[in-house]
C-alpha cells in the first residue's frame, strides 16, 4: 500500500485534481558513458516541478518538457512483494523524448515514473509528484514506418527488483581475487587444496 501525504489524500478522495504523467530518463552517452539526465511530461509546455525521489524520499525540483509525443504508460502493478514488474511506455516516433532515445544509449537505462496531481485549470501542483514506477529499460523497440504509416517508439520497461534475480559471477579462484587486490594471495591455493591429503595426529 502506497503511503500518500494528507493533501494527495483529500484530493483523491475529493476527485478535485488532473493528472499528469511525469517519466525521468538517465541514459549514457555512447561516446563516454556519461549519464545525461531528461524529465518529459503528459503537457505542452517545459515546467520545472516538484517530485518524491523514489530512493531518498527527498522533495527535489525537476524540470520536464511537454512530451506531446507521449503516447501512453500502460497500467502499472502496485504489489507489496518482490516479484518483478513490467511496463510499457509508448513514444511518437517524432519529438524530443523519441530523439533522446535514438541519440543516447537506453539499454538499461533508468527511469521513473511519477504521478502528478493538479489543481482543476491549472498547472499548480496540490502536492509533490509521487513515484509510481522505479526501474530499466530492458530493450527499445524503434519501429520506422514506411511512407504513410505511423511509427513509434515502445519502451518494455523491468522494475528495479530484477536485480534481486542476478546471479553474482564472482568465483572463489586466485585469479579472481588478485582482480580485486593483486597482492591478495588469499586463495592461491584454491585450486589444488581440495587434493591435499591431510594427515592430523599421525606420520606422513
Amino acid at each position: 500500500m502506497r503511503a500518500l501525504s494528507p493533501e494527495a489524500q483529500l484530493a483523491l478522495e475529493g476527485r478535485s485534481f488532473n493528472i499528469r504523467d511525469l517519466i525521468w530518463f538517465t541514459v549514457r552517452r555512447r561516446d563516454n558513458g556519461a549519464e545525461v539526465q531528461k524529465g518529459y511530461w503528459s503537457d505542452l509546455t517545459t515546467e520545472t516541478l516538484q517530485v518524491i525521489d523514489p530512493k531518498t524520499q527527498t522533495v527535489q525540483s525537476r524540470q520536464f518538457d511537454g512530451a506531446g509525443d507521449l503516447i501512453s504508460v500502460s497500467p502499472i502493478p502496485l504489489v507489496s512483494n518482490l516479484t518483478v514488474q513490467n511496463v510499457t511506455v509508448q513514444l511518437s516516433q517524432i519529438g524530443d523524448a523519441s530523439h533522446l532515445i535514438r541519440t543516447y544509449d537506453a539499454r538499461q537505462a533508468r527511469v521513473e515514473i511519477f504521478r502528478g496531481l493538479f489543481e482543476p485549470g491549472r498547472l499548480q501542483q496540490i502536492v509533490p509528484a509521487y513515484s509510481r514506477f522505479l526501474g530499466f529499460v530492458n530493450e527499445p523497440e524503434l519501429l520506422t514506418p514506411r511512407e504513410g504509416e505511423n511509427g513509434s517508439i515502445t519502451l518494455n520497461l523491468v522494475s528495479h527488483t530484477q536485480e534481486l534475480t542476478r546471479s553474482n559471477p564472482a568465483t572463489r579462484s586466485d585469479a579472481y581475487q588478485r582482480l580485486r587486490n593483486a597482492s591478495d594471495s588469499f586463495r592461491r591455493h584454491a585450486a589444488v587444496v581440495g587434493t591435499w591429503d591431510i594427515n592430523w595426529g599421525t606420520k606422513n
